[in-house]
């Protein structure tokens, strides 16, 4: 039986972990919290990584949970428009929207009896042994442990996170950075919402200087309407370090800093209650590991989710790029048995993964770059080129995203 432990029990190490167990693969999944991790805000999955959830064969519950998002435009503060809402194609699949907690349900669900729990357990170390991979014997597979507990396995999947202790010993180049800015999430539920005008949509985009707001709805006021946990979903992003207050203090600066701001930014941040927000310090991998596989004897281990690629979350593609890693690594390790057949699926997971996670990583940082401009010579520069700036960036990030396909 060939035997493969997920280190993090995040929603891509979930869906790693329930593409192997239905390869046939005997899996055990490590969370170092007491209980498997749940976010209480939403997430919004571009084409790709729907793509990647229905070759992973879990993509027929998502009608269910999801609602799908139509283009928002982006507006200044005072709510003239900087970008038009562009009309998709005939053959346009939009982004959809759903809350993290039922996309961890249905992954959950996903994972079948061939997948092993286990929580609070925190790996500190990973030990990997050189040599040939067919005279290497099954004692020098590759294994993690803390303290005196060892793990050993054919195939080890580091999906523990952008602080991933596995990737710091096996790819130290790849240093976490501050990505300049911090971000406040909060799912406002319908019954608490507040009741706009038929003209005043709550989706949108708004820029500022050195903010940026993003609303959109999940499903339809008084039903699920895609979501069984429906409401207003909002991210804003602020340039500068996280708050130290408590989020009812840092709930009020966002009041403050955005009071201005056009309608119905406002009704939503007065419709939100502390304990709706979440803070996050916005951090990147820079530069990112030089190979996302390291062969260890007859298997090895990999990187997956922000453990290899982490990002700004400014184009929507960290969780969309996780499962587009989890259905490459289900396509080569389909048929690979420990020995030669499994490193080189290995060594084609990286090479897969590695350039078409720089190529989003650098689109993202050019967003960045347009998202954090300050000053009143910035925001001007940047206010005149944003038409023509972010069309084609966007129309880029959609292109990129919409060319990849699951291996098969």
């Amino acid at each position: 039986m060939r035997t493969a432990i997920v280190v993090g029990a995040g929603i891509g190490g979930l869906a790693a972990a329930g593409a192997l167990a239905r390869s046939g693969w005997q899996v055990t999944v490590l969370e170092r919290g007491d209980r498997v991790p749940v976010d209480r805000a939403a997430l919004i999955l571009w084409p790709n990584g729907v793509r990647a959830l229905r070759s992973l064969g879990l993509g027929d519950g998502l009608h269910a949970i999801a609602t799908p998002l139509r283009d928002r435009g982006v507006r200044r503060p005072d709510g003239q428009w900087l970008v038009q809402p562009r009309q998709p194609g005939p053959d346009a699949q939009p982004p959809i929207v759903v809350h993290r907690e039922d996309l961890h349900d249905a992954l959950i669900a996903g994972l079948g009896d061939g997948v092993e729990i286990r929580t609070g357990v925190p790996i500190d170390t990973v030990r990997l042994h050189a040599g040939d991979a067919e005279r290497l014997h099954a004692g020098d597979r590759p294994s993690i442990g803390h303290g005196r507990q060892r793990y050993e396995a054919d195939l080890i999947v580091a999906a523990d996170g952008i602080d991933s202790v596995l990737r710091k010993a096996l790819a130290p180049e790849a240093s976490v950075v501050s990505s300049g800015c911090a971000a406040w999430r909060a799912v406002i539920p319908w019954y608490r919402a507040p009741r706009l005008p038929d003209d005043m949509s709550p989706n949108g985009e708004t820029l500022g200087a050195g903010y940026r707001f993003v609303a959109v709805s999940l499903g339809e006021r008084g039903s699920a309407g895609g979501s069984s946990r429906g409401g207003i979903y909002w991210v804003a992003t602020a340039a500068g370090a996280p708050r130290p207050e408590s989020p009812a203090v840092q709930l009020q600066l966002l009041r403050r800093w955005l009071a201005d701001w056009h309608a119905p930014i406002g009704e939503l941040l007065a419709a939100t209650e502390p304990g709706d927000l979440i803070q996050q310090e916005v951090r990147e991998l820079r530069p990112l590991p030089r190979q996302y596989g390291f062969g260890s004897g007859p298997g090895g281990v990999v990187l997956l989710g922000d453990a290899a690629h982490a990002m700004p979350h400014h184009l929507g593609q960290g969780a969309c790029l996780a499962f587009e890693d989890a259905a490459t690594l289900r396509s080569v390790m389909a048929e690979a048995v420990p020995g030669r057949t499994l490193t080189t699926a290995i060594e084609q997971y990286s090479r897969a993964r590695r350039p078409r996670t720089a190529t989003i990583v650098r689109q993202t940082r050019r967003m960045s770059a347009v998202i954090q401009a300050r000053g009143r010579l910035a925001l001007r520069a940047r206010d005149a080129a944003l038409g023509t700036i972010t069309p084609r960036l966007l129309g880029s990030v959609a292109t990129t995203a919409g060319e990849w396909r699951p291996p098969v």
